[in-house]
């Protein structure tokens, strides 16, 4: 999709050699904390700014020609404007005729965002979420290839945030491949099946994000009946030879999920009765921070590939 791509503002590389692949048919995440650069490359992809340097295809053509691509392309760019006196299914008919598209659309795509019992209230009675969930269906209108969303979530209570996750995945379902940016990692983490990652306009990781977080440390907490038993439990992981230290009541092992079960056979084994036992994996953001912490992001990304 992208090849060294570089966008420079004077003195400022706002984006810095990006390679790009986002599989068909996924919903692709791009993080990374605001200011990274990846609205400006998403600028770049939608033809908006021209790149300094590297080349990009969009839907199998260039970037240079953007009018080639975009009608298979939409797009919700921070937050939507509308008319708050219109309806939401009028202001969708006027985006038709402004972009000379298929106003039969207008249905199939308030029923697609779960707008359809709404669509004829004004869009000044709308919540923020529903006013987002309309910017989906507008940059449905042209029955994309691509859907381009920028912070869709950005501002959103829990509710909105549950329904546009359900616009999102709702997408993919039907085939469309979905690019959202954002800075909200949990977010991402619960709808993306595939990771952008980037830090001061560099791509640090790209890739199943399941792939991710298995690269990630995982742990064992153990918690016993009785808290003298933990000094016990401690001797236990240090013969096998794995890591382990006492916090409060539990005791934290440095192993794989795996050895969890064999954990809990010696501890049987030893007379030792535990009252809790579960595996702690990484999240998102933990393996995001793993990353950006590190001085040498190039090193990190290449470990974690």
């Amino acid at each position: 999709m992208a090849s060294a791509l570089s966008k420079r503002y004077k003195e400022v590389l706002a984006v810095d050699g990006v390679d790009i692949d986002l599989p068909a048919g996924v919903v692709g995440g791009f993080v990374g904390p605001n200011g990274a650069g990846k609205t400006t490359t998403i600028q770049l992809l939608l033809g908006l700014v021209r790149p300094t340097s590297g080349v990009a295809k969009v839907l199998g053509e260039s970037i240079a020609h953007p009018e080639r691509y975009l009608r298979r392309v939409g797009a919700l760019i921070e937050s939507p404007s509308f008319y708050p006196a219109l309806s939401g299914r009028r202001n969708l008919e006027v985006l038709t005729r402004l972009g000379r598209l298929d106003k039969s659309r207008i249905d199939t795509v308030l029923a697609q965002v779960e707008l359809s019992a709404r669509a004829n209230d004004r869009v000044k009675t709308y919540s923020l979420g529903m006013k987002q969930r309309l910017g989906v269906a507008a940059a449905l209108l042209p029955d994309p290839e691509l859907v381009i969303l920028d912070e869709p979530t950005n501002g959103l209570d829990p509710a909105g945030i549950r329904e546009m996750r359900s616009v999102m995945r709702g997408l993919a379902d039907r085939g469309i491949t979905v690019l959202v940016s954002s800075h909200l990692l949990r977010e991402i983490e619960a709808i993306c099946d595939h990771l952008m990652m980037i830090d001061h306009g560099r791509v640090v990781f790209q890739g199943p994000i399941s792939g991710l977080l298995e690269a990630q440390h995982t742990g064992i907490v153990a918690r016993a009946e009785h808290a003298a038993d933990l000094a016990k439990l401690l001797a236990l992981c240090a013969a096998a030879g794995k890591q382990a230290r006492i916090d409060g009541d539990v005791l934290r092992v440095s192993a794989q999920e795996g050895w969890a079960a064999e954990l809990n056979r010696q501890a049987f084994a030893a007379g030792i009765t535990l009252s809790g036992l579960e595996v702690t994996r990484a999240s998102l953001e933990d393996a995001f921070f793993a990353i950006t912490d590190q001085d040498d992001t190039e090193r990190a990304a290449e470990a974690l590939a």
